[in-house]
């Protein structure tokens, strides 16, 4: 009886299904699926920005913006920005839609000319507004626009962050890959470093002073981009946000874009 259930016991274990280990691809899919899913349901929301930009001498000018943001079922938001000072910028609007891997719907509101201009395609990696941001990393950044590596954890100001590799998986980038530290508690991210054409290291983002809305939803208070190649930086600085308030489509036209002031 005793060798028999030896033999049965080998038999029954080869049976049980042993899940395969998961690939760094994989797990970095699913870390990233996981940050876009606990985001969803914020339907929209506003915000002021104070955007201070610096050179290598560290002169500043800084620049006041107005956000509204509304979320896309299906595919990524929509964004309006409303440049509110300084005189030479007053007015100015950019209008976004997000997608996946389809390019970027992106046009810009300029008052001295008053006509709403297309942004082009393949224009996207030029800088927003004389900042250190390009005009892609102002759009969503949804989960198809990228393909995912998993490639350990580090600590971050105290934060425990996932480290994913991103490939921009859309026609004209201006990175051939980004390094993003994802907070592994509210699935946001601490740090994104951004690699250009060549591959060689571009520019930092770091993000701090996050806060809770709507018992979910996690927004921070600065964001600090540092491009390492011309040692400028600009630093945005988060305000006044509200969320499921009166926005719709029809705030995120470009018969809108010559309206808002």
């Amino acid at each position: 009886m005793k060798r028999k259930l030896l033999v049965l016991i080998p038999l029954l274990l080869s049976s049980l299904e042993v899940p395969a280990e998961q690939s760094p691809e994989q797990r970095g899919l699913e870390i990233a699926t996981e940050a876009e899913n606990r985001d969803k349901g914020f339907r929209n929301f506003v915000a002021d920005l104070t955007m201070i930009l610096r050179n290598r001498q560290g002169e500043e000018s800084i620049r006041f913006i107005h956000r509204k943001t509304l979320e896309v079922e299906e595919d990524g938001d929509k964004t309006l920005d409303v440049f509110r000072q300084p005189k030479d910028v007053k007015g100015t609007t950019i209008l976004t839609y997000s997608h996946g891997l389809e390019q970027d719907d992106q046009w810009i509101f300029m008052p001295a000319i008053k006509r709403v201009k297309r942004i082009s395609s393949v224009n996207k990696s030029g800088p927003f507004m004389g900042s250190e941001f390009a005009y892609e990393d102002i759009a969503d950044q949804t989960l198809k626009k990228f393909n995912y590596k998993y490639l350990g954890n580090e600590v971050i100001d105290g934060h425990e962050c996932f480290m994913l590799e991103r490939i921009p998986a859309y026609e004209y980038s201006g990175y051939t890959r980004q390094i993003e530290s994802m907070d592994t508690e509210i699935y946001q991210p601490r740090k994104i470093t951004y690699y250009d054409r060549k591959s060689a290291l571009l520019k930092t983002l770091k993000f701090s002073g996050y806060e809770q809305y709507l018992g979910k939803h996690w927004r921070p208070n600065q964001m600090n981009m540092e491009n390492h190649q011309s040692g400028k930086t600009t630093q945005l600085i988060w305000a006044n946000y509200e969320f499921q308030i009166a926005v719709t489509d029809l705030d995120f036209t470009q018969n809108s874009m010559k309206r808002t002031r």
